[in-house]
């Protein structure tokens, strides 16, 4: 069929919701209702195996592997290793393959951090910020603190050459401390960083949102204080730090399709596979009503091109009003539907609509101009997306090789980081 997607991002959660640590934000644990009695969540060598076949023979020549959770470390490290080894087996000549870690960091040493560089995965620590910011929700259930153990696994793997990114969830205390936040952590070596605005119903009253979740006003404010930091740390017109949702946006002002799936005209681009194999729409929606099928019992294609998937996808298509007179539609495109106040799929204005229009009035004018740098050779430093005739370029190069676009980078650190 000339409109069938190819598989060319997967999330994994081969722990499930299973975490050793208990923030008080995260909407993942809750999910282990949907396994009965189960109480220790990992998926199986055999469904492994099976994922990364079908995935690697039908997928694209880009294959990017997500691996989450809950905790994914929790596998071991002997998971890993095994599942690099099947996506060798099971790759084609030229194909490239990019595994992504996010992590709380508490199970990584120094053995973790070797296989990581070696394995060349990129890594996403959270890690809100300095102590007070990092501890208001990410403790131990016993209340413990957490931050000591993250901030020494962000040093060890640093130390070992690991590529990581600093992702930080905005609640209601740490947008407050945005300067604070992104000096912490351009001090300590994380350059790349990925601001996660937090917005959850209240586990006792469903219909109010969660007392840890931010506001539009604070979050606008939030973003328009970063855009100036991030701005200001430009030398020769382009940018020594990187933050993942103005390098996103760019794409966007430069005429090409966003990476970050919540800049996209629509939803269902990727899937999301449980630890038990279960295939879902996205890992904001795992529940029963977006399940697409197991691995074990289907192909993982078949149901990236479900009616299910399709009817998932058009949720984000049908905006709600406000989003069709906005100007600013071309950029953000209603953002995520999970942020959407009510049901996602009735079409609720989105929490975050405040802060974008905020953010779009004040930064507009220099997102532009740097755009139009980027056009004239100015900014070739600036991320944005290849056209569909240039992409052959990518197809082999390695992540250390200069990147195709021009701009003198390594492409890991160009357009293969995003």
């Amino acid at each position: 069929m000339e409109n069938r997607k190819v598989l060319n991002s997967v999330l994994v959660k081969p722990a499930g919701p299973d975490c050793n640590l208990a923030c008080d934000y995260c909407f993942y644990l809750q999910k282990a209702a949907m396994f009965g009695e189960q109480k220790v969540h990992r998926m199986s060598d055999e469904i492994l195996k099976e994922m990364i076949r079908q995935i690697m023979r039908g997928g694209s020549g880009q294959i990017s592997f997500g691996w989450q959770g809950g905790e994914p470390t929790l596998m071991g490290l002997d998971f890993y290793k095994q599942a690099v080894e099947y996506q060798s087996k099971y790759g084609a000549p030229g194909q490239v393959v990019g595994n992504g870690l996010q992590t709380n960091g508490i199970l990584i040493d120094d053995n973790w951090a070797s296989f990581l560089r070696t394995a060349k995965f990129l890594v996403g620590l959270s890690l809100d910020g300095p102590q007070h910011v990092h501890d208001k929700y990410r403790k131990y259930l016993s209340g413990k603190s957490s931050w000591s153990q993250v901030s020494r696994a962000r040093d060890v793997m640093l130390a070992r050459g690991v590529e990581v990114n600093a992702l930080v969830v905005v609640n209601d205390y740490s947008v407050r401390f945005v300067d604070e936040i992104y000096e912490y952590h351009k001090t300590n070596g994380l350059n790349y960083m990925q601001f996660i605005p937090c917005v959850e119903p209240d586990p006792v009253n469903p219909a109010k949102a969660a007392p840890y979740t931010v506001s539009a006003e604070a979050y606008g404010d939030f973003l328009c204080r970063l855009f100036d930091l991030w701005h200001n740390d430009f030398e020769n017109g382009k940018p020594t730090t990187s933050v993942r949702w103005f390098d996103s946006l760019f794409y966007t002002y430069v005429g090409y399709t966003a990476p970050e799936c919540t800049l996209l005209p629509e939803c269902g681009i990727y899937v999301v596979v449980e630890h038990n194999g279960d295939v879902y729409s996205c890992d904001f929606f795992v529940d029963p009503e977006w399940k697409l099928g197991n691995i074990m019992t289907g192909q993982i294609t078949d149901m990236l091109n479900s009616p299910l998937q399709q009817k998932f996808g058009e949720v984000k298509v049908t905006k709600p009003p406000e989003c069709y007179k906005c100007k600013w539609l071309g950029h953000c495109y209603g953002g995520c539907p999970k942020d959407r106040q009510g049901d996602p799929a009735n079409n609720g204005s989105n929490h975050f609509c405040i802060s974008y229009q905020r953010f779009f009035e004040y930064a507009d004018e220099r997102l532009r101009k740097l755009a139009a740098d980027w056009k004239t050779g100015q900014g070739q430093n600036m991320p944005a997306e290849q056209p569909e005739t240039t992409k052959q370029q990518y197809a082999n190069v390695g992540r250390n090789d200069k990147c195709p676009c021009g701009s003198g980078k390594k492409y890991k650190n160009c357009c293969g980081r995003v």
